[in-house]
């Protein structure tokens, strides 16, 4: 009897292991999901970069491509593209990793704290 609660008690934790595996792999899934509809990663591998881009509504937004050397700014809705202006000088955006924010923001913690303390 002893031995049939035990093995009981093994498929059980077994069971609410690969439930909790499948759930999380379900969760990377969606996320996955959701990033690529959101376009949150912007690929700049290819022919046409996306330079910058700024939302103004839901579904409309400003984007500054570059394509073989020379910019072009579109604004894009749902139901179409339309090219604003072929820009005759390239923008230069800075771009930043999260890393270099973030030392940036521990920098600036640090020298915060380092005034405090001589106050």
């Amino acid at each position: 009897m002893a031995i049939r609660g035990a093995e009981t008690s093994n498929i059980a934790a077994l069971s609410s292991m690969m439930g909790g595996l499948i759930l999380v792999i379900a969760i990377i899934f969606v996320l996955a999901y959701i990033v690529k509809k959101l376009n949150l990663v912007q690929s700049n591998q290819g022919v046409i970069k996306t330079v910058a881009m700024t939302p103004l509504g839901q579904k409309e937004k400003i984007v500054l491509i570059e394509l073989e050397g020379q910019q072009y700014l579109l604004g894009v809705t749902a139901q179409q593209v339309n090219l604003i202006e072929k820009l005759d000088t390239a923008v230069n955006v800075e771009t930043t990793s999260f890393a270099s924010r973030l030392k940036q923001a521990k920098q600036q913690a640090s020298q915060q704290e380092k005034e405090q303390a001589k106050e």
